[in-house]
């Protein structure tokens, strides 16, 4: 297998929870919370925190983590996580969200896996929801796929529409082929990425195929300081291993 390594993306700033990343969860920040997680899977040879700001690169480092800094100039964590990814020896990046503090880094290595493949540009994730009542959020991105488990589309939407058994929630974490990555960052934002804000559909009409690697179960992520308390109680109550 070629090598895979691990990138978190991580700002500072949030229109809706300023300071995400350090929020702290039972004692930790959160990023620390992602890190360690990520840091379980069998597959990643290294995991790195990439931020524009200093609070959170000093706290990488507090807990031991790999961190730099980046441009305060990228539009999204796909930026900057190219940046990183072009000055490292890797064949396989990992793009891991900054607000998964209950990730399991053995989901990472199933995205990883798929990388066996070695014609694949690009993979994410993806977890059956069958409380379909849910399909009308339009803060879960949903996700068709054909026979071989290839992307189709991706909507806030309700997708499929009707559906009564289930329906695929997007896991927003990608793995890339790094020449694939690099040269993504390049291509013109696309109409359907607009008007959805997700990023992915630009790889769907530029025609590239994304592979949808299902997992047991949705994610818990953070968006609000309200999510904190949620994301405590479930470590309270259970293991997540």
């Amino acid at each position: 297998m070629d090598q895979a390594v691990g990138i978190i993306p991580a700002r500072y700033g949030s229109s809706r929870f300023p300071g995400k990343p350090l929020a702290p969860i039972l004692g930790k920040p959160m990023i620390q919370w992602v890190y360690e997680g990520a840091r379980k899977s069998k597959r990643l040879s290294r995991v790195i925190i990439a931020t524009d700001d200093v609070r959170i690169f000093e706290a990488g480092l507090s807990f031991g983590a790999e961190a730099v800094m980046t441009s305060s100039g990228h539009a999204s964590g796909t930026d900057r996580a190219a940046e990183v990814a072009a000055n490292i020896e890797a064949s396989v990046i990992v793009n891991i969200q900054g607000d998964e503090p209950l990730l399991d880094g053995s989901v990472l290595d199933g995205l990883v896996a798929a990388f066996d493949d070695e014609a694949l540009p690009m993979a994410s994730l993806m977890a059956k929801v069958a409380d379909v009542g849910l399909i009308d959020d339009p803060n879960i991105v949903k996700v068709v796929v054909d026979r071989e488990g290839y992307a189709l589309c991706f909507s806030r939407s309700p997708l499929p529409r009707g559906a009564q058994d289930f329906f695929y929630q997007h896991v927003g974490i990608y793995g890339y082929r790094k020449e694939f990555l690099l040269g993504f960052k390049s291509l013109p934002a696309s109409r359907l990425e607009k008007i959805e804000r997700l990023e992915q559909l630009r790889v769907l009409e530029y025609g590239i195929r994304i592979k949808m690697i299902e997992i047991p179960r949705p994610t818990l992520s953070v968006d609000t300081p309200q999510d904190i308390i949620g994301i405590e109680e479930f470590l309270k109550t259970r293991s997540y291993e």
